[in-house]
């Protein structure tokens, strides 16, 4: 029988990380989309980052700096009595970081794809931006905000190398499935571990299944 903890621990992790991601993701893909400084480049660069950089580098820069003995970490430390290195906390702030390009650049590519005229309207009968952004612009490409979703879902669902760099393998704490699989084979448990994977597979695949479905669907409707 398999521990059933790391099943919970990955799935409150991908969810509070999805939400946390919407947040941050829609207003930055807007301002990448349709902000014009000379700084956007660099922004660009920076979100995508993730997607190139091998997990185990941004894991170790991440479990540097969140350590109490350097300037960050220790600053955490001691004045809001916050630790991120080996906690579930450091593993939301790291996975926020990981799977940052996979919230963004869906939303990123549906706003850039939409007509400019449909923005420009819109200011034009005196809409706010903040009202432009929600009303208008996020409706036009829920398709985008699905896949962005469900993306940044399934990836949080599948780290290993950043979670295990800043988390380690602490049970009910830090030990996701990813982590409980590599034990789990370390252990030569070869039952365990492929019902570990196993889980993840199916679930992987139902999530991303259901998107290109729905997608597809979106996308016969709005040629009809």
């Amino acid at each position: 029988m398999i521990d059933l903890d790391p099943l919970w621990l990955t799935f409150k992790l991908a969810l509070i990380v999805t939400m946390i991601l919407f947040l941050i993701a829609v207003p930055l893909a807007y301002w990448l989309a349709y902000s014009k400084s000379r700084f956007k480049t660099i922004a660009e660069v920076i979100v995508t980052l993730p997607l190139v950089l091998p997990p185990s580098v941004l894991g170790f820069y991440l479990l540097i700096a969140f350590s109490p003995e350097n300037i960050f970490g220790k600053f955490l430390d001691h004045y809001f009595n916050l630790r991120l290195v080996f906690t579930f906390q450091g593993l939301i702030i790291a996975s926020v970081i990981y799977s940052l390009p996979f919230m963004v650049n869906p939303i990123l590519a549906g706003l850039k794809n939409l007509p400019a005229s449909l923005k420009e309207a819109s200011f034009t009968f005196g809409k706010s931006r903040f009202t432009t952004l929600t009303k208008i612009l996020l409706p036009n490409i829920r398709a985008s905000l699905l896949t962005g979703i469900v993306m940044t879902f399934a990836h949080t669902i599948g780290e290993f190398g950043v979670v295990l760099m800043v988390g380690g393998s602490i049970p009910k704490e830090t030990r996701v499935v990813s982590i409980a699989l590599y034990d789990e084979v370390e252990s030569m448990n070869y039952h365990n571990a492929n019902i570990y994977a196993l889980i993840l597979f199916v679930f992987t695949f139902l999530i991303l299944l259901g998107v290109y479905l729905v997608n597809n669907r979106n996308h016969k409707t709005s040629l009809l």
